[in-house]
């Protein structure tokens, strides 16, 4: 097996590993209500797991990809350079997917979860339209629901000196229902963000390693003597 097929084989069990935590991180806060309130959608935590950023985006959009990748260790489909090259193909959709991932986890960082925003805590409050993830802005974005003592933004027009930063700074606790959905809502998102920029360090090495293996060729199956 050359270098390059033997990446492509590791890269497979990475992005199924990476695929599998991303559906069990979105399926989490779908699960919490119809546990807590047996109501399919009447969810405290996010607008945003709807969105399925694990379960579609960093899911099943690696899914080609990733058996793709796996048949390598057969030298089946990708010991040839068509194979190859059909895997780097394959891999822009997991990087597509996984980005997309990556969005819809920062957008729902950044507004903090439904009890923080709406008083229903209703999916109908929920603007599930692709000009949230547009209006995204890197610089604006920062954890103050989760680090302060309670997730609702202060009103004040003043910018917040060192010393409100340092009186306000905590880790939310789960002994009430507003900790646990802050707590859930960060460790959710944190995770399908990680698990999004994996997928697209290990999509981005894939494609690299598809286009070479297409330039310079696989190693050839070896005869078996009988």
């Amino acid at each position: 097996m050359t270098c390059c097929e033997g990446w492509t084989s590791c890269n497979g069990f990475s992005l199924l590993v990476l695929l599998l935590l991303g559906v069990v991180l979105n399926a989490i806060p779908l699960g919490i209500s119809l546990v807590e309130k047996d109501q399919a959608f009447q969810n405290p935590i996010s607008c945003y797991e709807w969105w399925f950023p694990g379960i579609i985006g960093a899911g099943l959009m690696a899914v080609p990809a990733t058996i793709m990748s796996l048949s390598a260790r057969k030298r089946g489909c990708c010991n040839n350079k068509t194979g190859m090259f059909l895997s780097s193909l394959l891999n822009a959709i997991t990087v597509i997917g996984a980005g997309y991932c990556v969005m819809v986890s920062l957008q729902a960082l950044a507004e903090g979860p439904l009890i923080c925003n709406s008083q229903g805590n209703h999916t109908a409050t929920c603007e599930f339209s692709l000009k949230n993830l547009s209006d995204f802005h890197p610089e604006s974005f920062d954890l103050q629901w989760f680090f302060n003592g309670s997730c609702v933004a202060p009103m004040s027009i003043k910018s917040p000196t060192a010393e409100d930063i340092a009186k306000d700074w905590g880790i939310p606790s789960s002994n009430s229902e507003e900790d646990r959905y802050r707590i859930f809502h960060f460790s959710v998102f944190i995770g399908l963000l990680v698990v999004g920029i994996l997928e697209v360090l290990f999509g981005l090495s894939q494609i690299l390693i598809g286009f070479l293996g297409c330039l310079f060729g696989v190693s050839r199956p070896r005869s078996h003597i009988v």
